[in-house]
């Protein structure tokens, strides 16, 4: 456990010395922004809803996270210092959660930047607060999985954008399950794939609906992507 706190604080220390880091975030407060101000500054002023941004500031996710998360197990690979961990006593195991538990400490620094907007938006009329909760916690939720994806794909290759470029390409698919075969005459493959939507399975917590189902997909999909981080990193141990 102290081992895997290790490489949790390295990876930490790593992110916020790490320009990549400061301009992912950077983008994604920027992006978000403009997108608060033009949904509600300048088209529903009258309608407090966090809801009115969060589906787009989720969608940029998809972008900011295999950014964040691409360096992970990829620059231990590119600069040799993998064989060096991999020869220590510190399991895969704990190589794998402890990095990952860093890439949840940024994703919380992305959650906390996007509580700005309901804060502004609270002083234009009261919040429904239980929804706006369940919302943030659909947002880390699903941020979650998606950095347990990023995490698996950065050590599939030393190259950094290679690993978000996969990354990328995961999360899409994950993210448009419920789309494959929309419009094909037969719906019923398109019926089987939707539960594994990574967008559908948020809806109900945004709109104030704790579903069980819904938060037990995203831990499985997270363990199952940190499973297989766990098996690549040990294949490379035995290699």
């Amino acid at each position: 456990m102290r081992r895997m706190w290790a490489i949790c604080s390295k990876e930490l220390q790593s992110y916020f010395f790490s320009p990549t880091s400061y301009f992912a975030i950077a983008v994604y407060v920027l992006l978000s922004s403009i997108m608060f101000y033009v949904s509600f500054v300048v088209y529903q002023p009258s309608i407090v809803d966090y809801r009115l941004i969060l589906g787009d500031t989720l969608f940029m996710l998809l972008v900011v996270i295999p950014l964040l998360t691409m360096r992970l197990m990829s620059e231990e690979l590119r600069q040799g210092t993998d064989e060096l961990l991999l020869t220590s006593p510190v399991t895969a195991t704990e190589i794998v959660l402890g990095k990952y538990l860093a890439s949840l400490g940024l994703l919380i620094v992305l959650v906390l930047c996007n509580l700005i907007y309901p804060l502004v938006m609270s002083f234009f009329g009261p919040m429904n607060m239980p929804l706006l909760w369940l919302s943030v916690l659909g947002v880390f939720l699903m941020g979650a999985a998606m950095m347990a994806v990023g995490l698996f794909a950065s050590c599939l290759s030393q190259h950094q954008m290679v690993s978000a470029v996969i990354g990328f390409v995961l999360l899409l698919v994950l993210w448009l399950m419920d789309s494959f075969l929309s419009g094909a005459p037969s719906s019923g493959l398109q019926q089987w794939l939707a539960p594994f939507s990574l967008s559908g399975r948020i809806v109900n917590l945004v709109k104030g609906v704790l579903h069980g189902p819904d938060i037990l997909y995203y831990i499985t999909l997270a363990a199952l992507f940190l499973i297989l981080s766990i098996q690549v990193v040990e294949r490379k141990r035995w290699r």
